[in-house]
């Protein structure tokens, strides 16, 4: 008998196993739209200019591969903070705000679940419906009760805030909110800041605990502008937690750098809130890796570096949007003039409105790879798949 005889087989990840799935197929004519990566027109992961010379920079100085402390890389901590809510940010400069490094995004998710459970293991955590599928495996797996908010009116293709709100206004005190910064993964629906107002004021009157996920910061509308919804959290004087991540924004996702940012009320509380957060790394995985860290830190301490990855950042964003614009364009070229709202949409997905039949039948007849709840990567449109995917999707909505 074995100590492993009842273990069950898990269920594929909804993301990962499409991969999986896609690779398997021998059509040569196949496109992965599943993906959640940012792919250039070649339908490659670039290597940014800017990435290139600082590990060449890296390389030529060739230091010994020392551990980082608990916390990370004290200068990518720095400028990852400056870069999340601005060098002149007042909790900034009162250093209230508790930042480390982190496995990418995920990991720094998963370590502000491991604190908040310290805090309030019994407190239920929101997220978005729909939203990325691992937020509530993170926080389940952490032992919460996990529930959602309204957030995408299928009948309208439109972000219901009405029903947000009267989904935060019915929440417990004390209730985790995890919400999305920018670039609304799966929908690509954001909240404009009118209706970031709302939900502000509503978490402030319910003494709910927000924790913004901004994967995507430069994704939307620009670096300053994706990241000004967190000011908005700060200056509500709300405590805050900020799950970051430069796997996208960088093309470094195999380095897994991420930051987690608490904001506390003064600097001895954000002091003690880090004490407690080295601890939940410590016992995880004891400290960080440096490689990815150090080239993060070495192009956002250099003006001209800092500037190039900005541009590049911008022509990564605006090839996105032109490639929501010539699939609408496609799209209405072969009679289907219902799918304007994906242009309309921001980051790297989008919600197709296709139903999971539809999807499903894209991916057995067409080899055309996206989730069942039909949420598509734009970012992996380019020049050579997109009328694949225009006659596609033109097929299977016939």
């Amino acid at each position: 008998m074995s100590v492993f005889e009842h273990v069950e087989l898990a269920p594929a990840d909804p993301i990962l196993g499409l991969t999986e799935a896609f690779k398997a197929d021998e059509r040569t004519s196949k496109v992965n739209l599943g993906i959640g990566v940012y792919l250039d027109d070649q339908g490659r992961i670039p290597l940014m200019e800017c990435v290139r010379a600082e590990e060449d920079r890296l390389a030529a100085a060739a230091k010994p591969h020392v551990y980082l402390g608990i916390d990370g890389f004290p200068e990518y901590v720095r400028l990852a903070r400056e870069l999340v809510f601005g060098p002149g940010s007042p909790a900034v400069a009162e250093k209230r705000i508790a930042t480390v490094q982190s496995l990418g995004g995920t990991g720094a998710l998963k370590v502000g679940a491991d604190f908040i459970a310290t805090l309030a293991p019994g407190a239920t955590v929101l997220v978005s419906d729909p939203s990325w599928e691992n937020h509530r495996a993170i926080f389940a797996r952490t032992g919460f009760n996990v529930g959602t908010y309204r957030y995408y009116d299928a009948a309208s293709r439109s972000l219901d805030i009405d029903g947000m709100v009267a989904d935060l206004e019915a929440a417990g005190p004390g209730s985790v909110v995890v919400l999305h910064a920018c670039c609304h993964n799966p929908t690509g629906y954001d909240l404009t800041p009118d209706q970031w107002d709302r939900v502000i004021q509503v978490i402030a009157d319910r003494a709910l605990i927000p924790f913004l996920d901004m994967a995507y910061q430069g994704f939307g509308t620009g670096v300053a502008e994706d990241g000004a919804v967190i000011s908005r959290f700060v200056a509500a004087g709300l405590p805050l937690f900020v799950s970051t991540s430069f796997s996208k924004s960088f093309g470094l996702y195999g380095e897994r750098i991420g930051a987690l940012h608490i904001v506390c009320q003064d600097e001895q509380e954000a002091r003690r809130v880090l004490s407690q957060v080295k601890i939940c790394i410590r016992t995880n995985y004891s400290n960080p890796s440096t490689h990815g860290a150090a080239i993060v830190a070495g192009v956002l301490g250099d003006p001209a570096q800092r500037a190039s990855w900005e541009r590049e950042l911008d022509q990564m964003r605006n090839r996105i949007k032109q490639m929501r614009a010539r699939l609408v364009e496609g799209l209405r070229a072969t009679g289907i003039e219902d799918m304007d709202f994906i242009a309309q949409q921001a980051g790297m997905f989008s919600y197709s409105g296709l139903s999971r039949d539809q999807m499903l039948a894209l991916r057995r007849e067409h080899g055309i790879y996206g989730t069942e709840k039909g949420r598509m990567c734009v970012a992996a449109l380019n020049e050579a798949n997109l009328e694949t995917v225009v006659k596609a999707i033109a097929a299977v909505r016939q």
